[in-house]
């Protein structure tokens, strides 16, 4: 299945990240939110990327303003999704939120369209049963930042066709990713291996077995990761990281997913990492 017109559903991080590198690679785009002020800032925010990516000498001006006019915003979901061959979802991660989304593309996609989740962690087999089509629906976990990181997990529902998965992972290398495919279990692989380490990094914090800055130099220079685990949970987002955790811990029902409370008191404070400025650390 050839794949031209994709609508992307949620404007903030992940939804401008993946409409930014749909666009780039010649595909239409539609980035739908329910918020005007969200889609401003998400095209701003690719903008800016795009310009990065000018400067790096990774593209020329030509070519971001050709991405940029590919991209088309809009808050009718219906309008938005009746001629695209894919949708993406990435609203946050809440299951309430995206069974009802996914309900209603279901209305509004044409029949043929393959509707896909950019979940972290939420069942992709739930996700299709609220749909008509649960053969065409399918996880594509993209990375943060789209623009930059390789990786998107594919994850296949239980009902998800060989001909739904072969189109995705065609698609996700077509823009220029590598596309691993894996089964659908909560928190797939990236986040059932990620969020514990996330999670005991927090609570080492909360213990006072040291700084947030020594546990990610630790991390980074002791165990060669680029990233310290509490730096990566505010790239992430607390919030995110948390919603996260909670899944994994309903779902599995073992105690090692059990989010930290130090975790849960940042998220209550408002501290989310760097799209507030203030996580584990301070972001001016």
């Amino acid at each position: 299945m050839d794949i031209e017109r994709i609508a992307v559903i949620g404007g903030g991080t992940m939804g401008n990240g993946i409409a930014h590198v749909a666009a780039q690679h010649g595909k239409s785009v539609r980035l739908l939110d329910v918020s005007e002020d969200v889609l401003e800032m998400a095209v701003a925010t690719i903008g800016k990327n795009l310009e990065r990516q000018v400067k790096k000498g990774i593209i020329d001006a030509a070519q971001s303003e050709a991405t940029l006019a590919r991209i088309e915003t809009g808050s009718d979901l219906a309008a938005g999704t009746e001629d695209a061959d894919l949708v993406v979802e990435a609203v946050p991660e809440k299951p309430e939120l995206k069974y009802s989304i996914f309900q209603t593309l279901d209305r509004t996609a044409p029949p043929k369209a393959i509707l896909a989740s950019n979940t972290s962690s939420i069942s992709i087999t739930e996700i299709a049963a609220r749909t008509s089509r649960p053969d065409r629906v399918i996880g594509m976990h993209f990375m943060n930042p789209v623009p930059v990181m390789q990786l998107v997990e594919v994850i296949r529902g239980l009902a998800t066709s060989d001909e739904t998965t072969r189109s995705t992972v065609g698609l996700a290398q077509e823009l220029g990713k590598i596309a691993v495919e894996v089964n659908d279990f909560p928190g797939f692989v990236s986040n059932r291996v990620l969020m514990p380490m996330i999670n005991e990094a927090v609570t080492a914090l909360m213990e006072g077995v040291a700084q947030p800055e020594a546990i990610d130099t630790v991390m980074k220079l002791g165990m060669n990761h680029p990233m310290g685990p509490l730096a990566l949970a505010d790239l992430i987002g607390l919030d995110t990281c948390l919603n996260i955790l909670e899944v994994l811990h309903r779902e599995l029902g073992d105690d090692r997913y059990r989010p930290s409370p130090l975790l849960r008191k940042y998220v209550a404070a408002g501290w989310l990492g760097r799209k507030t400025k203030r996580g584990f650390h301070s972001y001016d």
